[in-house]
């Protein structure tokens, strides 16, 4: 939630004061919105792409995607998918978005950004968010295709000549290298990237037998992120809160807050979470009422055994702050 416009922080803070005050105790902060199923890549980890060829033909319309934001409330968006880039509808889907004050992230794996690269204009609530799970070896073996990695870093460029907010996402799998992880988090503050979100991959029960070992345990997750941040340094700007690191490393026990990111899909609204089809709802309403949350998180359910994701955690860490922790976050939101 850090590093956006003024305007949009400001949003952001009214929307959790009022809730407090209100009493909420569940409420959405990010819309996982999936306008399409569709995907140009078959990444090893994905789970999203291994679904019925029905489900995969659906898409949302742009005026379903408004639907769903003002339905919902949320005041930040981050379009996934599937490959968003796909979408016809994309750049009216993320203007849209722009008219209605949210923070949005559009999240791409860099392939079709000529598509829109001209098409969108540079503003403060709107993120460029690129795929990027390692060095290029790496990259490119766990998206199974030869010159992915190349293609993200010339779209990076691109997008920053052109005044964009880019982001990175990088998801840990069994086997990635600490040492290179932080390298290349290095690199990309070189290249001027805004900031980078770093998450363990989630235990997709769809990804066949013979990849299912590339997932991380917690204790695993643990390991690996302790050792990316000692030799990252301090001069990486993330944008997972402190307190979410906190967390990876072992340091603070956080409960799973499932609600606070919902995903609508071509199929509707997603329960339990982003990560988990149980059933899907034709409100978020209808989502929220009939889904028994105390049957989720780590110690609650076995597929939740190995999550860490910051779709379910993230907003967990913002609910946890404590005194100890507010000049943790203010370090975090000011730092260049």
């Amino acid at each position: 939630m850090a590093r956006q416009s003024l305007s949009a922080t400001v949003d952001m803070v009214k929307y959790l004061a009022k809730n407090k005050v209100k009493g909420v105790k569940r409420y959405p902060m990010v819309l996982m919105l999936e306008p399409t199923e569709i995907c140009n890549l078959t990444c090893t980890g994905c789970g999203k792409i291994r679904q019925s060829e029905e489900v995969l033909k659906l898409r949302l319309t742009a005026e379903d995607c408004f639907k769903a934001i003002e339905e919902c409330g949320a005041p930040a968006v981050s379009i996934a998918g599937g490959e968003p880039l796909v979408h016809p509808e994309i750049v009216d889907i993320v203007n849209g978005m722009l008219a209605r004050r949210k923070l949005v992230m559009l999240c791409t794996n860099g392939i079709l950004l000529h598509r829109v690269l001209d098409k969108l204009k540079p503003h403060p609530n709107f993120t460029f968010v690129f795929h990027l799970d390692g060095k290029r070896e790496h990259h490119d073996r766990m998206v199974e295709r030869a010159g992915v990695f190349d293609i993200v870093i010339k779209g990076i460029k691109a997008a920053k000549e052109r005044g964009f907010r880019v982001a990175t996402n990088t998801t840990l799998y069994k086997g990635a290298s600490a040492k290179d992880t932080a390298e290349l988090l290095q690199e990309l503050m070189d290249l001027g990237v805004d900031n980078c979100i770093v998450s363990p991959a989630f235990t997709y029960e769809e990804v066949d037998s013979a990849h299912s070992d590339i997932f991380l345990h917690r204790k695993e997750v643990n390991q690996l992120v302790s050792e990316i941040l000692e030799h990252a340094g301090d001069k990486i700007r993330f944008y997972d809160t402190p307190i979410y690191f906190d967390f990876l490393t072992g340091k603070k026990d956080l409960r799973c807050t499932p609600w606070a990111m919902p995903n609508r899909n071509p199929k509707g609204w997603k329960g339990p979470c982003y990560l988990l089809t149980d059933d899907h709802y034709d409100s978020f309403q209808e989502m929220m009422e009939k889904t028994n949350w105390d049957e989720f998180g780590y110690g609650e359910n076995p597929r939740c055994a190995s999550c860490m994701m910051h779709s379910g955690y993230e907003m967990s860490a913002v609910k946890a702050v404590s005194p100890a922790d507010t000049w943790k976050l203010v370090r975090w939101f000011f730092a260049s």
